[in-house]
């Protein structure tokens, strides 16, 4: 059942419902508020706000629910937590060639497999807690909509005569007899004012007088700079916006940028290490870095960049000698020197095919590690590559799996072809190093095969070893500019209405006897000591605290 509630002042203006202070005189509407002899709410000066709505549509539900205030601080509180356990252990993204399913359990226990189970090893990119960012943006847009249009109503239509009650409701209060005209007494106050830089209206025997109004929309101000962060934020999620990739760069190779058209080449890697005379007694004998510096050249793919057949075509756009917190720089991505690992690493290795039977052998051909290629002919018989694992292991589930991307313990799996074999050929398993062999068990892999065929590099000179190895953290991100100006235009509001605050003085002469009500939104002592010195100019001396309405100490 619908219910109708008049809103029309005792002044005759009709207010809108929700209305709690008459938009025209100010007098109270609501029936405790009137009732009541306590000062006045004056947040928005009582205009209504559509939160406020009596018969609420589901639209008004969802937009109640978001204006909450109450709603924002527990999403801001949940998001907090959520970035704090994120924090715990490191997320997947800080790594550089890592298998996480596996890497959280072994590393803290339960704890970590859990850890990684429930999302929390990819905290800031997942889902849910992009979620939360766009509800805590979706409620600072609607609290911002929701206060400041009423708000802006209500500043905007301030009338310079009030009514008394709304005068004698505020937080500084004052009110006398007077001798002489009204009016001039009224002109000789708003003289006093307008010397402490008050805006003042005068309409006859009553006045309004207003300074520092601009610090009202300070926390909206706040709320533009944090929608805007949040946008920022958010954008980074967003394909070509925001990167931070790692890539390890063996001396004299060149490998691509991932997500980019960039190719960096490590041209030269150096490291200097303290000498004993420079280490303190507990560190002498040990070899700490003192400089590790990566000769960078970085390319721009123009041509055959998508075709695995073709060698892509590369232009030179930068060279730059890379160290710690001097970054190669183009074009907003930036190449961080991260890292090194000076330890020996095949690169290659240039095995024979030995046929046990007839006890011919085939080859040598050249094996990579990275990139090998796909179909090696060898004699009467061909090897399909069709499986690479960098640092072979068995997962729980003992099936292969790879623990990073760096040729630690590399396995191969290759599908033989030739003849006396099956016409889709046989699956044949290849570790290049001779103890990965034993401890993976090569030949009881093979089976049948092994009896037969062996995979082996004849001597050393055929295994070749990688230089030194430099990481390199590429870092792009477009968005920041726009988190710096969200975070330059929070500030701002910030500064807005923590240093100013918005001051109102309304007075009004009936019969000879002044009544004078002064609010604002901070610092009341303040405001009790403006107008005590504006009286004191009229020859009226009062004690700053004698203003205070009494029924609200502050």
């Amino acid at each position: 059942m619908l219910t109708f509630e008049n809103t029309k002042c005792e002044c005759g203006h009709q207010n809108p419902v929700g209305t709690v202070l008459c938009e025209h005189c100010g007098n109270p509407l609501d029936g405790e508020e009137a009732e009541s002899d306590a000062p006045l709410e004056m947040r928005y000066d009582g205009i209504a706000r559509r939160s406020q709505k009596t018969n609420p549509s589901p639209i008004d539900r969802v937009w109640n629910f978001f204006s909450s205030v109450k709603i924002a601080v527990r999403l801001i509180v949940i998001t907090l937590i959520a970035a704090m356990i994120g924090t715990i252990f490191t997320q997947e993204n800080a790594f550089i060639s890592f298998d996480p399913t596996t890497y959280y359990e072994e590393r803290y226990g339960w704890i970590g497999k859990w850890y990684y189970k429930l999302g929390f090893s990819n905290t800031y990119e997942s889902w849910w807690f992009i979620g939360l960012l766009v509800m805590i943006g979706t409620s600072l847009v609607i609290c911002s909509l929701d206060r400041v249009l009423p708000l802006y109503r209500a500043l905007n239509k301030q009338q310079i005569r009030k009514h008394n009650t709304f005068l004698t409701r505020q937080k500084t209060v004052y009110a006398s007899d007077i001798e002489g005209s009204a009016e001039n007494w009224t002109a000789a106050m708003a003289k006093e004012l307008k010397r402490k830089h008050y805006k003042v209206h005068q309409e006859g025997d009553a006045l309004l007088a207003e300074k520092y109004r601009f610090s009202r929309w300070g926390p909206y101000i706040n709320h533009i700079g944090l929608i805007v962060f949040l946008l920022a934020v958010l954008l980074r999620t967003l394909p070509g916006w925001a990167m931070d990739n790692y890539v390890t760069v063996t001396e004299g190779d060149t490998v691509q940028i991932p997500e980019t058209n960039y190719y960096v080449k490590n041209e030269k890697f150096t490291i200097n290490y303290y000498t004993d005379a420079e280490l303190p007694e507990s560190l002498k004998g040990t070899a700490r870095a003192k400089l590790y510096e990566t000769k960078a050249v970085l390319y721009e793919c123009e041509a055959d960049c998508d075709d695995p057949s073709k060698q892509p075509q590369l232009k030179e756009v930068k060279r730059h000698n890379i160290i710690v917190n001097d970054p190669l720089s183009y074009k907003g991505i930036k190449a961080y020197q991260f890292g090194f690992d000076d330890t020996p690493k095949l690169k290659a290795v240039h095995p024979v095919l030995i046929d046990h039977k007839t006890g011919q052998t085939y080859g040598p051909f050249d094996l990579v590690m990275r990139n090998p290629e796909l179909t090696y002919k060898l004699g009467p018989y061909t090897l399909e590559l069709r499986q690479t694992y960098m640092d072979f292991a068995l997962n729980s589930e003992g099936k292969p799996t790879t623990k990073s991307k760096e040729p630690n313990a590399p396995a191969f799996v290759f599908v033989m072809k030739g003849p006396d074999l099956a016409a889709d050929g046989v699956p044949y398993m290849y570790f290049p190093k001779q103890t990965d062999k034993a401890r993976f068990s090569q030949d009881l892999i093979n089976g049948d095969l092994a009896k037969r065929f062996e995979l082996k590099v004849p001597t050393m000179e055929g295994v070749e070893f990688a230089g030194v190895m430099t990481s390199l953290n590429i870092r792009s991100d477009r968005a920041m500019p726009y988190i710096w100006v969200g975070a330059g235009i929070s500030m701002f509001g910030l500064l807005l209405g923590s240093y100013w605050h918005h001051r109102r003085i309304w007075l009004r002469i009936d019969g000879g006897r002044v009544t004078l009500g002064a609010h604002t939104n901070k610092n009341n002592y303040g405001m009790r000591a403006e107008v005590a010195s504006a009286l004191r100019g009229l020859g009226v001396v009062v004690e700053p605290k004698s203003l205070d309405n009494g029924r609200n100490k502050s």
